[in-house]
C-alpha cells in the first residue's frame, strides 16, 4: 500500500518519494514473504524491479533516488543488483553493465579505499557475486575475504562508524556466505 507511482519505497510509509536503498529491503522482505508462502502480488514485484532498472546510470552503477538523479556509487548499486535478483533477474542488460561497475570495487591487497557505507556495501556485493557465481564469485569472495581479514580488531570484532556490532555482524555475514547456513545464501 505505500508503495509508490514509480515503484519504490521510502523510509516513511507514505506513497510519496522512493529510494533505491529502501526499495531493495522491500524487495528483499517480499522475496523472503513470498518464499516462505505468503502470496505477494506480482506487479508489486515488477513494478519494483522496474523501479530499479530505471535507477541505473550509463556507467552501470545506480543512483539513489530516481526523483533526483544523480551519481553511481558502489553500495547502492550492489544493492540494486540483490534487489534485481530478488525479483528473479538474474540476467539482461542491467545485470551486464552492472557487474563489471561492482567489480570495479574488487578489494586489492594493500589498497586501502576510504569507503562510505564498506559493510552495507560489501554485503550486498557478495550476495550479488554468490548469486552470479562461476569465475566473478571466485575473484570477489577470496578478495573482499582477505580485506575483511586484514580489517579484523585483535578482539576480533570490526568498526564502522555505524557501530561495531553492526560492523562485525555484517563481516560474519559475508565471511560465512560459502557455507551456505541461511536460506538466502542458497542458490
Amino acid at each position: 500500500a505505500t508503495q509508490n507511482e514509480q515503484g519504490g519505497w521510502r523510509y516513511y510509509p507514505q506513497r510519496m518519494d522512493a529510494d533505491i536503498s529502501v526499495t531493495v529491503c522491500q524487495m528483499m522482505a517480499l522475496r523472503a514473504a513470498r518464499n516462505s508462502g505468503i502470496f505477494v502480488p506480482p506487479e508489486s514485484i515488477d513494478r519494483a524491479a522496474g523501479y530499479v532498472k530505471k535507477s541505473q546510470n550509463p556507467d552501470g552503477g545506480f543512483m539513489y533516488q530516481l526523483s533526483q538523479g544523480g551519481e553511481s556509487a558502489f553500495p547502492r548499486s550492489a544493492a540494486a543488483v540483490v534487489g534485481l535478483n530478488s525479483a528473479g533477474i538474474y540476467d539482461g542488460p542491467e545485470m551486464a553493465k552492472a557487474m563489471p561497475y561492482l567489480m570495479l570495487s574488487l578489494p586489492q591487497p594493500g589498497l586501502v579505499r576510504r569507503e562510505t557505507y564498506y559493510f552495507y556495501g560489501h554485503y550486498y556485493a557478495a550476495l550479488a557475486f554468490w548469486q552470479a557465481g562461476g569465475e566473478s564469485w571466485g575473484r570477489w569472495y577470496p578478495a573482499v575475504r582477505d580485506d575483511l581479514i586484514a580489517r579484523q580488531r585483535s578482539d576480533g570484532t570490526w568498526i564502522d562508524p555505524i557501530s561495531p556490532e553492526f560492523a562485525t555482524s555484517m563481516a560474519c555475514l559475508i565471511l560465512q556466505m560459502p557455507n551456505r547456513y541461511l536460506p538466502i545464501f542458497q542458490r
